[in-house]
């Protein structure tokens, strides 16, 4: 059954063609395989032979929660010691970040707040150190061809107590201004969308957010087939084309999207099937960047499900290769990329 998607794929790619006419920001990825994958992470530490295993598997990104709170723990003072090695790991494999820049601070937040430590959020004070922050971590680790991305479903549960669209898009354009002061060459993209809520984005475009953003960045997670994002892909499109600067291209990217091997009516087969018609349908779509969630699984069998979107199982085994016990789904994303290198999307 994979490899019958594999060759729908194919037929539905076609072969290399030139870029589309004027050309988004250097650091995405054209949306060739194996360049357009990526896969999430939650470490900055990865296990002996873990990103050995990742790589072996295409993938060209990995997609990190770049932490305020654990980089900013003295007003103005940064360690970006983790990342630093994180980064000197992906470099020896030829792996690309996405480094999501979120959450809140405690420095920067009501005494007592918690989690995603967002209480102030719609303050100068807190616009402003995020922004400083944000500036000093792109600055410092400019040049590898990296995607900042701007928070992560900041219309959801990592913004409280609610989602407050006017806020998180203040927020992002001082960030985005101190990005292009400080790091100009650098990407940056958001908002790292929960589904494709057209309000929530609108409000982002309308205060002038694509002025900053070099792709819109969205999770259009669905445990219905993966084919039926195209109308919701279609409108995406015009309402970035109504607001985008003239002679901007802005591309939308899939910056976190899977499916679950425990949701109910899937199992690991289904969960392997999926992956290859989730790529197909964001290649044809003009999708430069899929980020697939999730690397490992988080949990042991059975339960939660939603501990169940890995690739590869979550026990570490040392001293064995593979390292982690891989699932279908790895072979997958092996299988496809192997089938399918060298393959874009034809100009529009």
């Amino acid at each position: 059954m994979i490899r019958r998607h594999l060759l729908a794929t194919a037929l539905l790619l076609g072969g290399a063609s030139a870029a589309l006419a004027g050309g988004p920001h250097p650091s995405l990825p054209p949306p060739v395989v194996p360049e357009c994958l990526g896969v999430d992470i939650h470490f900055t530490t990865p296990r002996p032979g873990e990103l050995e295993m990742l790589a072996a598997a295409g993938f060209k990104w990995v997609r990190v929660d770049f932490n305020w709170t654990r980089m900013e723990t003295a007003p103005g003072r940064y360690d970006f010691t983790a990342y630093d090695r994180l980064v000197a790991k992906l470099d020896q494999h030829k792996i690309r970040a996405i480094f999501i820049l979120a959450y809140g601070n405690p420095l920067y937040a009501d005494p007592g707040d918690t989690f995603p430590f967002t209480s102030r959020a719609g303050t100068p004070e807190f616009r402003a150190a995020f922004a400083r922050w944000a500036a000093a971590a792109a600055r410092h680790f400019a040049g590898h061809g990296y995607l900042w991305e701007m928070w992560n479903e900041p219309n959801a549960n990592h913004w409280k107590p609610q989602a407050n669209a006017a806020d998180y898009a203040a927020l992002a354009k001082a960030t985005g201004q101190a990005l292009r002061e400080a790091a100009p060459g650098e990407a940056f993209i958001g908002p790292g969308l929960a589904g494709t809520k057209l309000r929530f984005l609108e409000t982002c475009f309308q205060a002038g957010l694509l002025e900053y953003w070099d792709a819109v960045s969205v999770h259009p997670y669905r445990e219905t087939d993966p084919e039926l994002v195209a109308p919701e892909y279609a409108a995406l499109e015009q309402l970035i084309a109504k607001y985008a600067p003239p002679g901007k291209t802005i591309p939308i990217v899939a910056s976190e999207w899977g499916y679950c091997s425990a949701w109910a009516g899937f199992d690991e087969q289904r969960q392997a099937k999926m992956f290859a018609r989730e790529i197909t349908t964001n290649l044809a779509h003009g999708v430069p960047l899929t980020i697939w969630y999730d690397w490992r699984d988080d949990g042991p069998i059975p339960k939660p499900a939603n501990d169940h979107f890995g690739l590869v199982t979550q026990e570490y085994h040392s001293g064995r290769t593979p390292p982690f016990d891989p699932k279908p789904a790895y072979f997958a994303v092996k299988e496809f990329v192997e089938k399918m290198r060298g393959h874009r999307v034809p100009a529009q």
